[in-house]
């Protein structure tokens, strides 16, 4: 077969193509690696010089002719795919748009924001510790050696000999002290763990927010003021409060701090002056320093000023219950 008719019979069948699948073979027919127009280029070697410039020439010209035409045509069913994808995909810009669903701050996240720019306005630095943590912060630096009956208590998630899932947010205190010097006042905010029982009011896990104040004459007094000024801003103006004798390993003396709220006394934080052996687990001398502490659970307050009923709602993950906030 002669360029000639080669050419007509490859135009013929490119123009005949109906479809992609259609053109490929096309392409492959004439040329592909077994196609006829490249058989034709590799018997150049064999014919005489002349002929052999001849049919080079108009072989190489043919090649690129039928290139151009495979690129067209292939351009062409592009085209009417596209065009068909965006009559079947077409906008209807007349129809209103889907609503965008807002998400919102989980009640706990919004209590704890709000509580830390309470005591940030209050002259108190927002410090966090790690979640797991050693044995020595935990208890020992807190004066709660290993009979202690207060480990009991806090049975908790240990993770080996000497680590556990922390129980309280108080060690923050201790790794502070270490490596600040007074005056200073700082509060501990984050998640802590213990072996519960799981009901309405308790859970495995909860929010904490620890609060540490020492200085040269830091006192009762000004632990009672901070902690009205606190309750006040957070719960309402109108609420009472009272401090009770109370008893806690890490403060002497120790106090229980109540709430009247809906007509009853709640007990709301635990707190008192710090006791000795804490300062100095933390590096200064009790005798030129003093300082008071407080713990109080996020959930808790969260539990009450939303008028929650079951602590287990924060952690359920239920759509129905966060959309409410």
């Amino acid at each position: 077969m002669n360029i000639a008719e080669l050419k007509k019979i490859a135009f013929s069948e490119i123009e005949k193509a109906k479809n992609p699948e259609d053109l490929e073979k096309a392409r492959k027919t004439y040329l592909g690696r077994k196609g006829e127009l490249t058989a034709v280029l590799r018997s150049l070697a064999e014919r005489p010089a002349e002929e052999k410039i001849r049919v080079g020439k108009e072989a190489n010209r043919l090649k690129s002719e039928l290139e151009a035409l495979f690129e067209s045509k292939k351009t062409a069913f592009e085209k009417e795919l596209l065009a068909a994808a965006a009559k079947k995909e077409r906008i209807d810009i007349t129809a209103p748009g889907k609503k965008v669903s807002r998400g919102s701050s989980h009640p706990l996240s919004r209590l704890r924001k709000e509580a830390e720019d309470i005591f940030g306005s209050l002259g108190f630095e927002i410090i966090e510790g790690p979640e797991v943590e050693t044995e020595y912060y935990n208890f020992d630096a807190l004066n709660i050696p290993a009979e202690h009956p207060a480990r009991e208590m806090w049975d908790t998630f240990w993770l080996g000999k000497k680590f556990l899932m922390r129980t309280h947010t108080s060690p923050v205190q201790i790794r502070y002290m270490e490596k600040h010097n007074p005056p200073f006042r700082i509060i501990a905010p984050g998640r802590v763990f213990r072996h519960e029982a799981t009901d309405a009011s308790h859970e495995i896990q909860f929010n904490q927010l620890e609060g540490l104040m020492v200085g040269k004459d830091v006192s009762l007094a000004d632990l009672k003021g901070i902690l009205e000024q606190f309750l006040r801003r957070l719960m309402g103006e109108k609420i009472q409060i009272r401090f009770k004798p109370s008893y806690f390993p890490f403060v002497e003396p120790g106090v229980e701090v109540d709430m009247l709220w809906n007509g009853r006394w709640l007990e709301m934080l635990g707190a008192g002056m710090v006791h000795p052996n804490v300062l100095r687990a933390g590096g200064l001398n009790p005798n030129e320093w003093q300082g008071f502490a407080f713990g109080v659970g996020i959930d808790r307050l969260a539990m009450l000023k939303y008028k929650i009923d079951d602590i287990r709602l924060f952690y359920s993950g239920d759509l129905r219950f966060l959309r409410q906030f």
